[in-house]
């Protein structure tokens, strides 16, 4: 059981939020790509959030007296790491592989150095180094999902070899950071972030690409961009799985109140952003900035 805040969201932004006390299925990218429909436990308290979830496998989902919303979809992006490195950099868009090289080019004229770690001893090097630059990052200060303080259950993780860190350093100072965990053979794109200050040489992109060419030659089967999209994921991936976020909630005339209103709000946002594509809207909006 979980406390999970429905939020109210301009893009990363919240405006509101509203508790419930929900019991929360995550799906797994082995589950979202077999179209797997989870089999749910008897309900409990508000009801369930089911994330990740296939969405050619909607309607196999049994929830029998709750109200069901899809709250969000997205692609969940993924790479085969069996292909080899020279087939996933060859299944890039041409502009993507350019534009790789053109920043690792820059990046070695500026001397960066990238090192990788995965064993206990060497995790206690790398997290006091990936905590500095966490916590410069939005991540960290705006999403609250910056690299965990406490390295416990990461340190564990690598105990199991189930941990794969890598770093950027410029000039011998930590610039990016990623850390991913593994579930079977399946790695996991969990932390990461970079210096702000450093955004100009793009370090997390040329981290990724060096950590990609490594992980090819590694034991695992997919790399696992994990829920929601962006640029960076769908530029690094050879694959995704259309998904949903599934609410189900008791009937409750809060339950039902609160859904309509994240549904009329969403409405205006998505209203909102079609209107800012107008070109006398984006006038107007430059003018309100200044």
């Amino acid at each position: 059981m979980t406390v999970a805040a429905l939020k109210f969201q301009v893009g990363a932004r919240t405006i509101a939020t509203v508790p419930r006390r929900l019991t929360r299925v995550p799906l797994t990218l082995i589950q979202a790509m077999a179209g797997i429909a989870p089999q749910l436990p008897p309900p409990q308290d508000d009801g369930y959030l089911v994330t990740s979830l296939a969405a050619n496998a909607l309607a196999g989902v049994s929830g029998a007296g709750l109200i069901a919303a899809v709250r969000q979809r997205y692609t969940r992006y993924y790479t085969d790491l069996t292909i080899g490195h020279d087939t996933w950099l060859a299944g890039l868009s041409g502009q993507a592989r350019s534009t790789l090289k053109r920043k690792a080019k820059k990046a070695a004229a500026l001397g960066v150095e990238i090192r990788a770690y995965r064993t206990p001893a060497e995790f206690d090097v790398f997290h006091p180094l990936a905590r500095q630059v966490s916590a410069t990052t939005y991540q960290e200060r705006l999403l609250d999902t910056g690299l965990p303080i406490d390295p416990t259950q990461l340190r564990a993780a690598a105990a199991r070899d189930d941990l794969r860190a890598w770093l950027l350093l410029l000039d011998g100072r930590p610039v990016a950071y990623l850390c991913c965990t593994a579930e079977g053979e399946t790695l996991l794109y969990m932390h990461v972030g970079h210096d702000p200050a450093h955004g100009d040489l793009s370090p997390g992109s040329v981290l990724h690409a060096a950590a990609m060419r490594e992980l090819f030659a590694d034991r695992f089967r997919w790399f696992d961009f994990t829920e929601g999209e962006g640029q960076h994921k769908r530029q690094f991936a050879s694959g995704g799985v259309a998904c949903v976020d599934l609410l189900l909630l008791r009937p409750t005339l809060a339950n039902r109140a609160t859904l309509a209103a994240l549904a009329g709000f969403d409405g205006a946002v998505a209203l909102a952003k079609r209107a800012s594509g107008h070109p006398a809207v984006a006038r107007a909006v430059r003018r309100i900035r200044r």
